[in-house]
């Protein structure tokens, strides 16, 4: 095939990937590598909640949603009811041990209070675990934005006013990121905040929380029932499909359960 033949290949392929059309559909329909597909469509983002689904023969219409979708948006919708049951409401040592753990994943480590997150829900817990568990001086809070160029700043900064607390006064020079049509940040549009409290004694009252939970003592009256809890064997290292059937094995037995 000649140049213009790829020329045309590699519109066509754009224009399909526009329609929410699959790499693997494309390659299906022009014949080409999924490697070039992927080098050709690479900067095109594809909502993926428009996209139809498809069955043998043929699409399933704009609007009609994939036996397999509504399955498995089904189980994350009767997921996140059981997780809001079984957290229920966070009393005190709950919250202050639940903000402990997001830190030791997420805040930084050294003489300051850091905690970097591109989720306003992540930083908006974070932020009233801080000045509940802390006596914090808001006048010290900092908030820095790490932004692509071409995005709106000014809805980010007020965005993540809100959802921190802090004044947009006390928001540091914003870091703008050149654009790369490799990344995806059509998710990120608000980018990732920063928000860092300058205090030593601050830092390490919360670095004594959070060694105090990454200790054994801490969680050992945990470790011997936690042997003891059912398994699956079906499907042992993964999570059933949804619509699975079930059967629990004990482990620290090796008879079935009721």
């Amino acid at each position: 095939m000649g140049y213009r033949g790829k020329v045309e290949q590699k519109e066509r392929a754009r224009e399909l990937r526009r329609e929410g059309r699959t790499y693997d559909d494309i390659v299906a329909e022009l014949g080409v590598s999924k490697s070039s597909v992927s080098l050709w469509c690479r900067d095109i983002e594809v909502d993926v909640s428009k996209r139809p689904g498809r069955r043998r023969g043929g699409w399933w219409g704009a609007g009609r949603e994939h036996p397999q979708q509504r399955a498995k948006r089904l189980q994350i919708e009767e997921m996140n009811r059981e997780g809001v049951a079984r957290v229920g409401c966070l009393d005190d040592q709950a919250f202050l041990v639940a903000g402990a753990a997001l830190y030791a994943g997420e805040g930084t480590k050294d003489s300051e209070v850091g905690f970097a997150n591109s989720n306003p829900e992540m930083m908006r817990f974070f932020c009233a675990w801080l000045r509940r568990f802390f006596p914090i001086d808001e006048t010290r809070l900092r908030c820095t934005l790490y932004l692509h160029e071409g995005l709106d700043l000014e809805a980010a900064t007020q965005m993540w006013a809100g959802v921190t607390g802090i004044p947009v006064s006390q928001f540091r020079k914003p870091y703008r990121a050149r654009p790369d049509a490799t990344i995806r940040h059509n998710k990120h549009e608000h980018g990732c905040a920063t928000v860092t409290y300058s205090c030593q004694r601050t830092h390490r009252a919360v670095m004594g929380i959070v060694r105090a939970l990454l200790s054994s003592a801490s969680y050992s009256g945990v470790a011997q029932p936690a042997e003891r809890l059912t398994v699956n064997q079906d499907v042992v290292g993964s999570s059933p499909t949804p619509g699975a059937v079930v059967s629990s094995i004990s482990r620290s037995t090796g008879s079935a359960g009721p």
